[in-house]
């Protein structure tokens, strides 16, 4: 993992989104979070040191998580996506290339890995 490897966590239910904040954290990422798609944006807009997006799919707003993987991956090529919904199963075809696909209930350990193994690749 490269030193200070930035994580957008997009989750729309406040307790998942603490949750997986404080898990994240606990393994020595820096997180920023966002309870929305739009919100998400913003925050992509202004700090080029998003390094990975976790989103979640299904959230209120003008696009859920696919969409944003989608505008993520043509807008910010280089930010890692990783992906969870506890109420869709998502084929790897349905995300970017090079994405990662977490149901839920995940564990936090894979999650985490997930996030070594994409900074890994750089």
């Amino acid at each position: 993992m490269k030193a200070n490897t930035v994580v957008l966590v997009v989750e729309d239910e406040a307790l998942v989104r603490l949750d997986v904040i404080s898990q994240i954290e606990d393994e020595g990422f820096t997180v920023i979070e966002a309870a929305d798609a739009d919100a998400a944006i913003r925050i992509l807009e202004t700090n080029p040191d998003v390094t990975i997006l976790f989103t979640d799919i299904d959230m209120p707003g003008s696009m859920d998580g696919l969409k944003l993987s989608a505008a993520v991956r043509d807008r910010w090529p280089p930010v890692k996506i990783v992906v969870t919904s506890g109420h869709r199963m998502v084929e790897i075809t349905d995300l970017p290339d090079g994405s990662v696909f977490h149901a839920k209930p995940y564990r936090h350990a894979e999650v985490v890995a997930s996030f070594r193994e994409l900074t890994a690749l750089d």
